[in-house]
């Protein structure tokens, strides 16, 4: 692994942790305004500061994020697709790996459908970007999208996507957290991070969603609505980052979200 790559991944996952937290904001590509989202750079600038990465389409990366901002950039490079389609999985990549270094990304993400009528499609994409991404030193992330079928969120799906995401050369996977995430952990050789998906009920919930997948193996978590849908995005961002890089537990982190809520009124984002 040559230096440029090798730096970029120490710039996502810290060394001193060996973890990372990823705040994923690329919804737009295929969501639209999502709530919450509707202003990117309203919406992300508070919580740049608590973010080791954060992920964004490069239209969201020229328009909302300030270029002084010090924080790596993970750029979504693959879609094609919206809401409006039964079926999601027919992406294509949408924007170059020359861009991406014209940008000075930090690493790419593309999404793989595994089982869909577009698997080749997008495990071909994810080999070509892997092949530009070893030439120019850019990290590939792959994305174990599954699409509306949330059901396919099982061990032994997710670590068949994840292994094969891993075989063709992926250098991080994202994935969801489930049952029996463990063997999903042991069966990818190389690291692991967990989304959040749809905003859940409670701090708590996001709480034991994050320290299970941690526990269990996971290299970090890559969370978007469970972060700036919440009332308190910067509490919960604090709170999750006490989980991946302090070992923090449940109750610890809801301390922390308490916390840092009391504090910082000023830190919600208005409905």
């Amino acid at each position: 692994m040559d230096y440029g790559l090798k730096n970029r991944l120490s710039r996502m996952v810290k060394p001193a942790t060996g973890r990372s937290v990823m705040l994923a904001c690329d919804h737009g590509y295929f969501m639209g305004p999502t709530t919450r989202l509707e202003n990117p750079r309203k919406t992300i600038a508070p919580l740049v500061q608590y973010a080791d990465v954060v992920s964004v389409t490069r239209g969201v990366l020229r328009t909302s994020i300030d270029p002084a901002w010090d924080v790596p950039i993970l750029l979504r490079v693959s879609g094609g697709t919206s809401m409006l389609q039964e079926d999601l999985s027919d992406e294509g990549l949408i924007t170059s790996m020359k861009e991406a270094l014209r940008l000075n990304a930090t690493a790419v993400s593309i999404s793989i459908f595994v089982g869909t009528k577009h698997e080749k499609q997008t495990l071909l994409n994810l080999s070509r970007l892997v092949d530009e991404g070893e030439e120019n030193g850019m990290p590939v992330v792959a994305i174990t999208a599954v699409g509306k079928e949330l059901e396919k969120r099982d061990a032994r799906y997710l670590a068949l996507a994840c292994r094969i995401a891993a075989e063709l050369g992926a250098h991080i996977v994202k994935t969801y957290y489930c049952e029996g995430f463990s063997k999903v952990v042991a069966g990818c050789p190389v690291p692991l991070v967990v989304a959040g998906g749809p905003k859940m009920t409670t701090e708590a919930d996001v709480f034991e969603l994050a320290h299970g997948a941690i526990s269990e193996g996971a290299a970090g978590v890559d969370m978007g609505r469970n972060i700036w849908q919440n009332d308190h995005p910067v509490a919960m961002l604090k709170a999750i980052r006490a989980i991946v890089h302090d070992g923090a537990s449940v109750k610890e982190a809801v301390r922390v979200f308490d916390g840092a809520k009391s504090k910082r009124v000023s830190d919600s984002i208005p409905a």
